[in-house]
């Protein structure tokens, strides 16, 4: 199961949809490969990320390896010898991960007693060629065990000089009844970035969106896309997050926190507004109807120039 070189991808190969098409260089031998824990993701032999089926209540990526060979993601909860700069809060935020934090009136972004629980059902694919790709099918359950939809999420993976990225989508089907997403800036698609990249480790962390936004005044604001990055063992290395202009609410709001915290939502906007009653951003589908948002998560050295973010956002809005 590897891919090697120069792929080209036909996004209605993978989604069916025909409205879509990338172009994905791979410079490096990519590898997926069932694991223990799930799916097992090498480049050039050493490990990239693995998606494992189960942490807390819900798949996560864990670890996600940089273009440096260095993890890029918070290592606690799930390693509890993670050194002294992974802070012991917020365990629910698991590396990287898709939640929210109410789906039909549900709690899916905390892990508390009364939290829901996103299960995997099965792996519809795994494989390395022609695109290194992940297709996994979760139930959403509630803290009973009853559904309440059902999550089709498909993950693709690329590098070039320098850089490495995630292509995500998730595609939320109403299956048993109208899904309805609340306004809770507790949402949705998010990572936790390394303890020493935060901006409140002052040691040169630093948000910046496409608005020219940074550090607290990116929280909340719409932006197509979102930059974290500092220091990581001795080098500069980032993390972007990138909406795609097809989304639902594209440019997407922000719940990005100078204590670590990544995450695109586009539902919070009663919280992002500092609680305005004028101000209603849930949003409901019907009965069989599918909600669809996809992101590339980006891995680079330096900051948001030398990563080149901006120029990666408009090659995947095409």
């Amino acid at each position: 199961m590897k891919t090697i070189a120069l792929f080209i991808l036909s996004w209605a190969a993978v989604s069916g949809d025909s409205r879509f098409s990338c172009q994905v260089v791979c410079a490096a031998e990519i590898t997926v490969e069932k694991s223990e824990q799930g799916a097992a993701v090498k480049i050039d032999g050493k490990p990239f990320t693995e998606y494992v089926v189960k942490s807390g209540t819900k798949p996560i990526l864990w670890p996600v390896i940089g273009p440096t060979g260095k993890a890029m993601t918070r290592g606690w909860p799930m390693n509890d010898d993670a050194p002294a700069s992974e802070k012991r809060d917020h365990p629910h935020h698991r590396s990287f991960w898709f939640t929210h934090g109410e789906v039909n009136g549900v709690d899916f972004w905390s892990e508390g007693s009364k939290a829901g629980r996103i299960v995997h059902r099965e792996f519809a694919k795994i494989e390395g060629t022609p695109v290194p790709t992940i297709v996994a099918v979760n139930d959403w359950q509630d803290r009973d065990g009853k559904k309440i939809c059902e999550e089709r999420q498909t993950i693709l993976f690329g590098s070039d000089d320098g850089r490495r990225w995630i292509d995500f989508t998730t595609a939320m089907k109403a299956t048993e009844g109208p899904l309805t997403f609340g306004d809770t800036k507790e949402g949705a698609f998010g990572v936790r970035v390394a303890g020493t990249m935060k901006v409140d480790a002052k040691q040169g962390g630093k948000i910046v969106n496409s608005e020219g936004q940074s550090d607290g005044g990116a929280w909340g604001k719409p932006a197509a896309w979102v930059d974290y990055h500092g220091p990581v063992e001795g080098e500069t290395l980032g993390i972007a997050i990138l909406d795609h202009p097809s989304n639902f609410r594209h440019p997407t709001t922000w719940h990005v926190r100078t204590y670590g915290l990544f995450a695109a939502n586009p539902f919070g906007l009663h919280d992002f507004a500092g609680g305005d009653k004028n101000v209603d951003g849930k949003h409901t589908i019907e009965k069989g109807e599918t909600l669809t948002l996809r992101y590339r998560v980006l891995l680079h050295k330096g900051d948001e120039k030398e990563g080149r973010v901006a120029e990666a956002f408009e090659a995947f809005g095409k």
